[in-house]
């Protein structure tokens, strides 16, 4: 970012001294980047322009909250603001994000995800400095408890979640029905059965857009919730306390229920050559029963495809018969701000508006977030996930998404390795375990 330019135009003291005096008034008034000009007060004349980086792709239908709606009311309230948002896909957002801050070139807002999970997370980088503390917002207080602390560290909020999310199966209700089956699979036998008999009726199951590696981890976090977590929620704790490991038993029975979904043609052949938007057509055209994904992806998921058809989500069932069927459920990503930033005041201008539960912006937000609100007193808007959601507050079965409890790169191995299952290699479920286990030694630092 550039810094505003003083001249000198006189040859006189004077003229010097007057020049620099007005150069310290005018900090910020024509300079994107230029001191703490703040929205309101003394500063509302000065122009400002900030900046966001995110993660994702463009909303497939309509306005985009961020890349349209946000910039557009952001100026119609400051009209002495600019907002400029860039969205790039997760894998090229964690790669950008990383070297401009590490340059001192970080965006005034950018997308952090919770406690150690995603490549940007807030434990990570708030120890490294780059993320401005923001326990002082007032509405922090409407921030639900769970929300508040997975963006926290050392006792300090430095991040903001775009809600809660859960990873599910989206399912067509009409396929379903053509292949004759009459209700949601409530365990694991019921829905390798269900896979059957999809595939004997001529349709595709399961479609996954594996050639994005990260979706790697929709179906393995859903069957880890089941088999690892309903036996120990505590189990990442332990494992990070030398206790546990991933080698043990439990975690090698969830990549053997998920390898058997490919080995029995349940899951789209040759799914490492299918994108997530090459999934998330055929999904959305009708030409696969089903797909593992989370809540974030809604708008996509839900978009017009060549066929018209009811849409349904349920949590991957991987529960023996007679257990509960456990969820993986979690906060979601969202926003930080650099702690370099010099536009603080005006940062916080912008997200006191909002954030006010009573702003127009607020409201349209909340509209058209597909992550479930973790503001308190907004209700679920979704019926689409309304029985999850549900089963989710009053059961008590659930588990974060388990990779916000690793080192950075432990999923990365995960997604490596189980990769090589889903391309034929002779690579086992006990290979995949014992690569994360490795990773993890050799990153862990506590």
């Amino acid at each position: 970012m550039r810094k505003m330019k003083t001249f000198v135009t006189g040859a006189t003291v004077l003229a010097t001294c007057l020049a620099l005096l007005s150069a310290c008034g005018n900090s910020g008034s024509n300079d994107a980047a230029g001191g703490n000009a703040g929205a309101g007060g003394d500063s509302k004349d000065k122009k400002i322009t900030l900046t966001m980086l995110v993660s994702g792709n463009k909303a497939a239908d309509g306005q985009d909250f961020e890349l349209d709606v946000l910039p557009k009311m952001v100026h119609e309230k400051f009209p002495n603001i600019t907002l400029e948002v860039q969205k790039l896909p997760d894998d090229q957002y964690n790669t950008s994000i990383k070297t401009k801050l590490a340059a001192g070139e970080g965006p005034d807002f950018f997308r952090i995800w919770p406690r150690m999970g995603g490549g940007a997370s807030v434990i990570d980088l708030a120890k490294a400095g780059y993320l401005a503390d923001l326990s002082d917002l007032p509405f922090m207080s409407k921030i639900s408890d769970g929300a508040r602390e997975d963006m926290s560290y050392d006792g300090k909020v430095y991040g903001i979640a775009k809600g809660i999310d859960m990873l599910g199966t989206y399912y067509n209700k009409d396929l379903f029905q053509k292949a004759g089956i009459t209700e949601v699979p409530q365990n694991w036998e019921d829905f390798l059965a269900a896979c059957q008999k999809l595939k004997d009726a001529g349709t595709t199951p399961i479609v996954m857009g594996d050639k994005d590696p990260w979706w790697i981890q929709f179906g393995a976090y859903q069957l880890a919730a089941n088999t690892v977590y309903a036996e120990d929620k505590d189990f990442d704790v332990k494992l990070q306390a030398g206790e546990r490991k991933f080698t043990d038993s439990k975690w090698v029975q969830a990549f053997e229920m998920y390898k058997e979904l490919y080995e029995k043609g349940y899951i789209a052949k040759n799914t490492l050559g299918l994108g997530g938007p090459q999934a998330t057509q055929m999904f959305i055209d009708g030409k696969a029963a089903m797909t593992f994904d989370g809540t974030w992806d809604y708008p996509t998921l839900t978009a017009k495809g060549a066929v018209d058809f009811e849409r349904g989500f349920f949590p991957l069932p991987g529960n023996e018969k007679g257990k509960p069927v456990w969820q993986a459920v979690a906060t979601a990503a969202g926003w930080g701000v650099n702690a370099k930033t010099k536009n603080l005041d005006a940062v916080k201008e912008v997200l006191n508006y909002w954030f006010d539960d009573q702003s127009d912006l607020f409201k349209e937000w909340v509209k058209l977030n597909p992550s479930i609100s973790a503001f308190n007193g907004v209700p679920l808007t979704n019926d689409l996930y309304k029985d999850s959601y549900e089963l989710y507050k009053n059961s008590g079965n659930s588990i974060y998404f388990a990779n916000q409890m690793w080192p950075n790169g432990v999923a990365d191995i995960l997604q490596v390795k189980f990769g090589e299952i889903i391309g034929g290699q002779r690579t086992t479920p006990e290979d995949v375990t014992k690569a994360m286990q490795d990773k993890f030694d050799q990153l862990w630092n506590p």
